[in-house]
């Protein structure tokens, strides 16, 4: 039995007004198809024209590992250079993996080759986040701790996806002081006797493919997986409402913060503590 999933809707293109009626406002996922259509990346963003603009610049690498309450949240795996990580995401499988990376600190000059989406307002401009996976790597169910709306445009390679309303947060094994459910759950093939609230929830799932924009509304939960070695950017757009900007900061100041000083107080304790409650409130 898997779980409850059905195609995500895709479109080609779409007018700002249709945009936030249709999608906005009844908070609703999507892929558009042709945002990026008239981008330069499109075009230049090619492994070779990364590895020469961001060069030999140490980045920080992350794996699969479940949650370690020696780390704090984010804590890097290892260390390498750039242009070698891309060579070996180009050149084998790997479970390394690099997120939200500056593009706009580490190589301005490729900020000319994008633009905004003109759908809404409030774009975080300063802040365009690339995402860099190794075939059968994959990012854990998590939602984004800030609760921007994200628009994510896939450039090279494959992603599978799976997206959850955030009504589900207590069904989907959502961990206290954290932006994740559960880690030791297979979403591709769950243990529903052993995590019997997932029969509950329901969802979408698509493919990432090459020049696709997804759309993710502000705390939507989202797993996914490199079917390929690849790489997409992320933009955001602050939420409209105050109510979800005070929540974000909650999490960014409050929550996370807390997180890590009992993690450092307590450490594997504290993280039992977390994975039991979960378990409990689902």
């Amino acid at each position: 039995m898997n779980l409850k999933l059905t195609p995500l809707p895709r479109i080609d293109r779409i007018s700002s007004k249709e945009f936030q009626d249709e999608y906005l406002r009844k908070n609703q996922p999507v892929v558009i198809k042709e945002l990026s259509g008239n981008w330069p990346a499109r075009k230049k963003w090619t492994w070779e024209y990364l590895e020469n603009a961001i060069g030999n610049t140490k980045v920080p690498l992350y794996d699969s590992s479940k949650e370690d309450a020696s780390k704090k949240v984010n804590e890097a795996t290892t260390y390498m250079p750039f242009n070698e990580y891309l060579e070996l995401i180009r050149r084998e499988p790997t479970d390394l993996r690099m997120f939200l990376f500056n593009v706009f600190r580490h190589a301005p000059e490729l900020c000319r080759d994008y633009q905004s989406p003109d759908l809404l307002p409030n774009f975080l401009n300063r802040y365009p986040m690339m995402f860099f996976g190794g075939k059968g790597s994959k990012v854990f169910l998590h939602f984004d701790i800030d609760m921007s709306h994200v628009f994510h445009t896939q450039f090279i390679g494959t992603k599978k996806t799976f997206l959850f309303s955030p009504k589900y947060d207590r069904e989907l094994y959502r961990v206290p002081f954290s932006v994740h459910n559960l880690e030791e759950i297979n979403l591709e093939n769950p243990d529903f006797s052993a995590y019997p609230a997932l029969r509950e929830v329901e969802g979408y799932e698509t493919v990432l493919q090459p020049g696709d924009t997804l759309f993710m509304p502000s705390g939507w939960w989202h797993f996914m997986r490199y079917l390929e070695g690849g790489f997409g950017l992320s933009q955001r757009a602050l939420n409209a409402s105050w109510g979800m900007r005070v929540y974000a900061l909650y999490n960014l100041i409050i929550m996370r913060h807390t997180d890590n000083f009992l993690r450092k107080m307590l450490g594997k304790r504290w993280i039992d503590f977390k994975e039991d409650w979960a378990f409990r409130r689902a």
